[in-house]
């Protein structure tokens, strides 16, 4: 991601890359940049943006592993600068972000939810940052109907319980990211899935999302905000009074 970010930024007029930075690089060594592009580790990623934040430098951050728990921090750390500006996109991918779209308007209509996501077996985390937003959209698009139906979550081979969805992660030589999310109904079942055969599925979220760096005010989450794209519960119809005839 980060030779993505280099090859982007040496293409993009109006821009130039001040610093390539490492895991183990000197913080300070971002002063002078108006944008950072952060694509390292959950680990280091929060100290990063955290500095960043602190001395004026808008965020643009691509690395997965931020919770619900860590979000809620970086809010409160952008909130204390109204000039802040930070983005946190958990998949650049433009398939993967309306895949995610789908699911939430889908998941409005089935109570039996599961997703599985397979990612390189170098990946550090999981579940992965986009089956978790998957997960929270989903959930939140729900409204009043509530959690879904999971049943025997008490057993580790059950997956991990995200915003009540099971979450299966399989880490595998000879894949670079799968997400498939199944909704289950009576008599039926709907899979949405989204391959990622190729790095340069990134490319033209990173565009969006870097050009809306520019001009970000406070916390901005997902590739889906970028775009313009919001799912939310259908409103509910008014009550009628039906009539029914039959032929006996």
């Amino acid at each position: 991601m980060g030779l993505l970010a280099q090859s982007i930024l040496n293409d993009l007029p109006g821009y130039e890359l001040y610093a390539a930075l490492g895991s183990s690089s000197a913080r300070e060594e971002m002063l002078g940049a108006d944008i950072l592009i952060d694509v390292t580790t959950p680990a280091v990623s929060p100290g990063l943006v955290e500095f960043a934040i602190a001395r004026g430098i808008r965020v643009l951050v691509g690395t997965s592993g931020w919770s619900a728990e860590r979000l809620a921090a970086l809010e409160s750390q952008v909130a204390a600068r109204p000039e802040a500006g930070v983005i946190v996109i958990p998949n650049f991918s433009i398939g993967s972000v309306v895949g995610t779209a789908l699911a939430a308007i889908a998941g409005q209509y089935f109570d039996s939810i599961e997703i599985v996501e397979a990612h390189h077996a170098g990946k550090i985390d999981s579940p992965s940052g986009t089956a978790v937003r998957t997960a929270e959209m989903i959930t939140a698009a729900r409204g009043d109907r509530g959690p879904v139906e999971a049943s025997y979550t008490d057993q580790l081979a059950r997956g991990q319980q995200v915003a009540s969805i099971p979450v299966h992660s399989l880490r595998l030589a000879g894949v670079l990211a799968k997400q498939e999310v199944i909704l289950g109904g009576q008599g039926e079942v709907l899979t949405i899935t989204h391959d990622t055969i190729s790095p340069t599925a990134y490319d033209a979220g990173m565009r969006a999302a870097l050009h809306a760096t520019r001009t970000a005010s406070g916390l901005t989450v997902g590739l889906d905000r970028v775009l313009g794209l919001s799912v939310g519960p259908q409103p509910s119809a008014p009550e009628r009074r039906v009539a029914g005839a039959t032929d006996e």
